[in-house]
């Protein structure tokens, strides 16, 4: 009982009341705590390097390209390219890390890290130009290199990718690099073997392979493959500086090939200002014939760092790559008694051959740039005629035919074979690429041997060109290069003249593109020009190519502005014919005249400023200048269609065909009449045509007018624009008009024009009473003689323009900027004509004015009297000045004298009174 009772005391029951809290146990945690903020601003601090999305940096992005997770490293390229257009501006700061960086994985093992390298040098390739990263080019080509040569079969496919790249932003780069990408290209689809024709092991020839691991066709993979070797050979091809670019270029010794050309003008010429030297070759250059050639300093380079544009290396690329051709081209085509099919191998065959076609044409462009282009065209002969009349001419020409049959259209969604056969296949380009491909290797030398072949082709040259059927600017430009290879070929007029035919139905067709336009007159400009160098003796001019030049003036003028680069170009052609005097175009040009130079719509002035220099040009060559013709001509240099210069050169070729131009001997006859050419050149100096005069008679008032009851002519007030270009070509005819011979003779014509036509009228033109006078200025001498109408129109307009040149609003901008050429001419003709100032003080009646004209007047004398040229004039009519004033004076009378008549007073007095000999009457007649 006792030890009962003393275990139940150690464990005894804390009974617990309610409502009482439950008393803390001796062994019980205390879990309170207590926390603080705790702040550090170093590393909180914003170090200003830009990141993504996912926090990280331009080298936290490139450090995981060296993961070697494949996820990781794709999404680093992934990241890398968001990051860089976002921050675009790191790209110069690290180029150099991301190009190594980049072109490191072109050979990575995983297609998606490939796919994304592609991407990102895509996009930046975009954004880096080529100066910045040929530095680091020789790392990425030596990359690309390895990634085409590589073992795996994707990687070989995704350096193609790279390669496409490279081509279309940095073709220049990747090709100075020519000699190791070309053999890359021939491992792609080859493979060496050793030749069995030779004993010893020195010389290994190329086969193709056939991968099956590949994922496409072997034939797939090769047409892959020489489309990118294409591409290369052109970006080679539009490189080469000797090279010429493909089409129809003008010839080196063309007229009208690209040269400095010397700019001359007539004042300068005629003034001895200006020498242009002629060599005996013709042209502005002489022409020297050697058979020594300079070499550059690149020629000292090593053969191998040349690549295509060394012969050597040339020709051993063709000699590996043309039978490689020749086996695709044997692999693709047809047998002999099946046609082309249509199905999607037949057309994949077909583009593989187009392939092989424009890869060879492009290699015979390299070789026309050479120094010895004739040898190499002989050897190129020698070692693959044979070949290409076997393989290539077989079946030609070629052509393709649908046939792919769709039996459900269910069934072709998602289906990328059911497409048509033609797809992106040309056979007509390829069959005029081969046409162009043999005919380079035929000449006049070899017509004989090569007649069955030739005449196949000159066959389809000429059916194509009459067929009619729509062609592209690409397959007239290969049309029209076989064409003209065939004209040289055999050059009689019967086998160039049915081409020449053909060439001409095409050309008749209507709604031919611009481009196909182009190329065409293109060639018939270089069939003419060609067919001109010929010797007279030898010529036979053809009739189908003059019936086409005879058709050019009327085509222009039915052309007008619908396609001026057109124009421009039609323009040239007339302009080459016409100065080689061709009879039938200048009758041509003759009859077209007044449509083509028609002041309102003709062709001169709608077409632009250069081409218009042109057109005027031309009118130097037409075999005679009439009436009518010249009045559109007048009309046009004063309507303001053309600009002033161009006016300047027109009147300049004008005086050229008259008969006042000096020559020592006549070259035309009765070209410009002169009648004709005095009406020209006082038409133009007017400025305004008849009917134009007459219609001004009835304007009134202000703005348009400026009238003072002092003279009988009121001014109309023409636009500034208007009115410098009349001043401007009032100065070239003035010019014409000075250098006429007789000139008393001259100025009695003009006396006359300007009575007939100018006086009588009421309202005359400031821009032709400035002209006038102007024109009274130069031709004026000793000889001349003045009628008494002149005189009093004379007087009239310089008072005229004299009042509307001191009552000018100095807020009118336009009307102030005539102000020095008008005062000059009225000045420097009352200076020259003593009477012609005393007419117009006699005319200052003042006592038949309003007073408001009266300050105007006495502006008027005062400025007379102190000017020099007109002071000792001014002396002279002292007596007549001196009434004038009184009769202002006693106009005045009552009145608070004011200023200007205080400074009339003045002038008076110190410039006429101090100079008088005594008082005379007033009234003394003069």
């Amino acid at each position: 009982m006792t030890k009962k009772r003393k275990h139940q005391e150690d464990f005894q029951k804390v009974k617990l009341k309610v409502g009482k809290k439950r008393p803390k146990l001796e062994n019980a945690t205390d879990t309170t705590f207590k926390t603080k903020t705790i702040q550090i601003p170093e590393q909180l601090k914003d170090d200003g390097i830009p990141t993504q999305n996912r926090k990280l940096n331009i080298k936290d992005l490139l450090s995981q390209m060296h993961h070697y997770s494949a996820g990781v490293k794709q999404n680093a390229l992934l990241g890398l390219k968001d990051f860089l257009s976002q921050y675009p501006f790191v790209v110069d700061a690290h180029l150099s890390s991301i190009i190594s960086e980049v072109a490191a994985v072109f050979t990575d093992k995983d297609s998606g890290v490939r796919g994304a390298a592609v991407h990102l040098l895509q996009f930046l390739a975009s954004k880096i130009k080529a100066e910045q990263i040929a530095p680091f080019f020789p790392l990425v080509s030596a990359h690309l290199s390895s990634a085409m040569t590589h073992i795996s079969e994707g990687i070989q496919e995704d350096s193609l990718k790279v390669l496409d790249v490279l081509l279309e932003q940095y073709p220049a780069l990747l090709t100075d690099r020519s000699s190791i990408l070309l053999k890359n290209f021939v491992e792609l689809i080859s493979h060496q073997q050793l030749s069995k024709r030779m004993k010893s092991k020195d010389k290994l020839s190329w086969m193709l392979s056939v991968n099956p691991n590949r994922r496409v066709t072997s034939q797939h993979w090769r047409l892959n493959v020489l489309m990118r070797l294409k591409k290369f050979l052109q970006a080679v091809v539009d490189g080469s500086s000797g090279l010429e670019g493909e089409g129809l270029q003008e010839p080196k010794d063309s007229p009208h090939s690209a040269r400095n050309a010397v700019c001359m003008t007539w004042k300068a010429h005629a003034n001895n200002q200006q020498h242009v030297q002629l060599y005996g070759g013709g042209g502005l250059r002489p022409k020297i014939n050697s058979s020594f050639r300079l070499r550059s300093l690149a020629s000292v380079i090593d053969n191998t760092e040349k690549g295509l544009s060394s012969a050597d290396n040339l020709k051993s690329f063709i000699e590996i790559i043309i039978p490689l051709l020749i086996e695709c081209w044997i692999e693709a085509s047809p047998s002999q008694s099946a046609p082309i099919l249509g199905n999607l191998l037949e057309s994949e065959s077909q583009q593989l051959m187009q392939q092989v076609l424009s890869i060879i044409h492009l290699l015979w462009k390299l070789t026309k740039r050479q120094d010895e282009t004739h040898r190499m065209e002989l050897w190129l002969r020698m070692n693959y005629l044979v070949d290409f009349k076997h393989h290539f001419m077989r079946h030609f020409p070629y052509s393709l035919q649908e046939t792919v049959k769709h039996k459900k259209k269910d069934s072709c969604k998602g289906n990328k074979y059911c497409m048509s056969s033609s797809n992106n296949v040309d056979h007509l380009l390829l069959n005029l690429t081969l046409c162009d491909i043999m005919v380079s290797l035929a000449s006049a030398s070899t017509l004989q041997t090569d007649s069955g072949w030739l005449d196949m082709i000159r066959k389809f040259v000429t059916d194509t060109l009459q067929d009619g059927s729509e062609l592209n600017s690409k397959q007239v430009n290969r049309l029209l290069d076989v064409t003209w290879r065939l004209m040289q070929i055999q050059q009689n007029k019967v086998a160039t003249e049915p081409l020449i035919k053909a060439v001409y139905t095409l050309y008749q067709q209507r709604n031919l593109a611009f481009p196909v336009r182009t190329l065409l007159l293109k060639f018939f400009s270089r069939v003419y020009q060609k067919e001109d160098l010929r010797t007279q003796r030898i010529r036979s001019r053809s009739k189908v190519l003059s019936r086409w030049l005879a058709s050019l003036p009327q085509q222009l003028v039915l052309l007008g502005t619908k396609n001026p680069e057109l124009s421009d170009q039609l323009i040239d052609i007339i302009h080459s014919a016409a100065s080689r005097s061709n009879k039938d175009l200048l009758q041509n040009l003759q009859a077209t005249a007044d449509r083509i130079y028609d002041p309102l719509d003709g062709t001169l002035v709608l077409l632009p400023a250069e081409t218009q220099r042109r057109l005027v040009q031309l009118v130097y060559f037409l075999p005679s200048l009439p009436a009518s013709l010249l009045a559109c001509l007048s009309r046009c240099c004063i309507m303001g269609r053309m600009s002033s210069e161009l006016a300047a050169t027109l009147v300049g070729i004008l005086r050229m065909r008259s008969s006042f131009a000096g020559w020592k001997c006549q070259v035309q006859d009765n070209s410009v009449n002169d009648v004709d050419y005095f009406s020209f050149l006082f038409s133009t100096l007017i400025g305004f045509s008849r009917e134009e005069l007459t219609s001004l008679q009835g304007i009134r008032g202000k703005p348009h007018i400026s009238q003072t009851q002092l003279s009988p002519i009121r001014l109309y007030l023409t636009d500034l624009d208007q009115f410098l270009h009349h001043w401007a070509v009032t100065e070239t005819i003035c010019h014409s008009l000075s250098t006429i011979p007789s000139q008393s003779q001259c100025f009695d014509i003009l006396q006359t024009g300007i009575c007939k036509y100018l006086v009588g009228l009421v309202v005359i033109p400031d821009s032709t009473a400035g002209s006038v006078l102007c024109a009274i200025n130069k031709l004026l001498d000793q000889a001349c003689i003045l009628n008494e109408n002149l005189h009093k129109f004379l007087a009239s307009c310089c008072y005229s323009v004299l009042y509307f040149l001191l009552t000018l609003d100095k807020g009118d901008a336009e009307q102030v900027q005539k102000r020095d050429l008008l005062w000059g001419s009225c000045v420097s003709a009352l200076a020259l004509l003593p009477r012609l100032l005393r007419l117009m003080l006699q005319s200052l009646q003042v006592g038949r004015i309003c007073r408001e004209e009266l300050p105007v007047v006495a502006q008027l004398l005062r400025l007379l009297m102190q000017h020099g040229q007109l002071r000792s004039h001014m002396v002279t009519n002292e007596f007549l000045v001196q009434q004038i004033i009184k009769d202002i004076m006693a106009l005045k009378s009552g009145d608070v004298q004011e200023q200007w008549l205080t400074d009339l007073h003045y002038c008076f007095n110190v410039y006429l009174a101090s100079h008088s000999q005594g008082p005379g009457p007033v009234n003394t007649v003069y």
